[in-house]
């Protein structure tokens, strides 16, 4: 991709963009949000149309004029936001428009779909069921049955946009033993990842970019992981610390005796105390999202009891737990956190729009005060507060649910992964802003698959396994070890 150019409404987001790739090599495209990765790939993909700037393929220069065009030339990618059809069956996505045809080339032929799909999970080491409708399955299958859906196309440029966010460490080396093998079979890859972790483990050489620039190409072996995020960041980010044991002398404020719902959570009890950040660790689909939800009105508890501030409360909707003083910033904030054909200001005040009304009025002038406060104390990259939140990148988006339920004031707030999707610099920002919390006496659920975060930032931590807290632990005493060890292990 040479001399790359392409701007929006209010936004340059790339400049001049020149990058290439191998045939067998995997390039980490690492960035902040808002730097222009996911910018250049859907150009490279067809999904957006360059202002300026050519695509040379084998040496040849090509027009990817669409995303069928970009599939016809050998061209995948999986997206950072999952873009399945939940009514639909597994298979049914995969291989959407694909589908083999019987009787006049009418009828969908389910069986070799279903069996398609099942040799094709079979190759990736998959274990799911082809039938499945996409509606029952986890956030990290989902991102499964995209992978597969990308790489079902035999492509020969494959780009992942995020893919190992929603995923266990088994789950994230089944894909790294995938891209060894596409590796051999001359596929190049690009990478996109905020995890650092990852792209020693997996590039072959690192391309950074910042504020819609490229900086510079680094080789993975030649490099620590420092340089990178000075040369994304162009600053230090806060990143390393550990917090000291919470004071246990602080009053509770949550208790949780023995609750259970038909969601697959038993018997669960833990006390959450003011100024206390509580991470919830365990493995996916452990139960960590469904204690959230049963907390907040999500799903209706079977028996226990959820005690707040010392008084037995039933909260039956996540109406009652807002007015309850709790705040849920929700895994998927593309469907349950956000509006996105609204602007940035409008879903910042969605939890506190009652409080903007005067005389049958929406105080606007108050509500883009509010805006441009946290839009200001949490970086959020935006051209203006008016900006529809689809425009904005996805750590961006994330950033503005924070703000929602921070503008709220909420005494308890849930946090289910509030860094997926965010790059290294705005995670050292969001730890800092989630410890202020704690010291302004705000108690804290922090739900996240990543144990150095959960390690970093909990003075305590759950462990989950099958639906059952089987350890809760002190920050002192807490390691992965220790962690994993509780998390693979089910106890009565």
């Amino acid at each position: 991709m040479r001399n790359i150019s392409k701007a929006f409404p209010g936004v340059q987001a790339l400049s001049n963009v020149s990058i290439n790739l191998h045939h067998g090599e995997v390039v980490a495209l690492v960035g902040e949000n808002g730097a222009g990765k996911s910018t250049l790939m859907k150009i490279l993909t067809g999904i957006y149309r360059a202002d300026e700037g050519e695509i040379f393929l084998n040496g040849e220069k090509v027009n990817v004029t669409s995303t069928k065009k970009a599939t016809d030339l050998g061209i995948s990618m999986i997206h950072q936001e999952l873009n399945l059809m939940k009514d639909l069956t597994i298979a049914e996505n995969i291989f959407i428009g694909r589908e083999p045809k019987g009787f006049l080339n009418l009828f969908i032929k389910d069986a070799e779909l279903n069996r398609m799909t099942k040799q094709l999970f079979d190759q990736l080491s998959i274990d799911l069921d082809a039938k499945t409708k996409v509606e029952q399955l986890t956030i990290a299958k989902q991102q499964l049955v995209e992978i597969a859906k990308a790489l079902s196309f035999e492509s020969k440029i494959l780009i992942m946009d995020e893919p190992t966010t929603a995923l266990t460490e088994t789950e994230i080396d089944v894909l790294f033993e995938i891209i060894e093998n596409l590796k051999k079979n001359g596929v190049g890859i690009i990478y996109i990842s905020h995890r650092m972790d990852e792209l020693k483990r997996i590039s072959d050489r690192i391309i950074i970019m910042r504020d819609g620039e490229f900086v510079d190409t680094l080789r993975t072996s030649e490099t620590d992981i420092k340089q990178v995020i000075h040369l994304m960041v162009g600053r230090e980010v806060y990143i390393e610390s550990k917090p000291n044991i919470a004071q246990e002398n602080q009053d509770t404020v949550l208790e949780l005796k023995n609750v259970s719902t038909n969601s697959h959570i038993k018997n669960i009890s833990f006390t959450l105390r003011k100024g206390e950040i509580l991470g919830f660790a365990g493995l996916m689909g452990a139960g960590r999202t469904e204690v959230a939800n049963a907390i907040f009105g999500i799903d209706k508890i079977k028996m226990g009891d959820i005690i707040l501030r010392g008084k037995k409360v039933k909260i039956s909707n996540p109406a009652q737990a807002v007015q309850n003083g709790i705040g849920f910033l929700t895994e998927d904030r593309k469907h349950l956190g956000l509006l996105l054909d609204m602007d940035v200001k409008t879903n910042v005040a969605l939890a506190t729009m009652k409080n903007f009304h005067r005389a049958g009025f929406v105080q606007d002038d108050e509500i883009a005060k509010k805006a441009e406060h946290y839009v200001e104390k949490l970086r959020i990259k935006t051209p203006t507060i008016d900006q529809h939140i689809r425009f904005l990148s996805g750590g961006n988006q994330q950033k503005v649910v924070i703000s929602k339920w921070l503008l709220r004031d909420c005494d308890i707030l849930i946090f289910d992964e509030p860094t997926r999707g965010i790059d290294v610099g705005a995670k050292g920002e969001i730890y800092r802003l989630l410890e202020d919390l704690a010291s302004q006496g705000k108690a804290i659920i922090m739900i996240s698959s990543e144990l150095p975060e959960i390690l970093r930032m909990s003075h305590r931590i759950a462990v989950m396994s099958e639906g059952r807290i089987t350890a809760i632990l002190d920050a002192v005493e807490a390691s992965q070890e220790k962690i994993m060890e509780h998390a693979t292990t089910y106890r009565e």
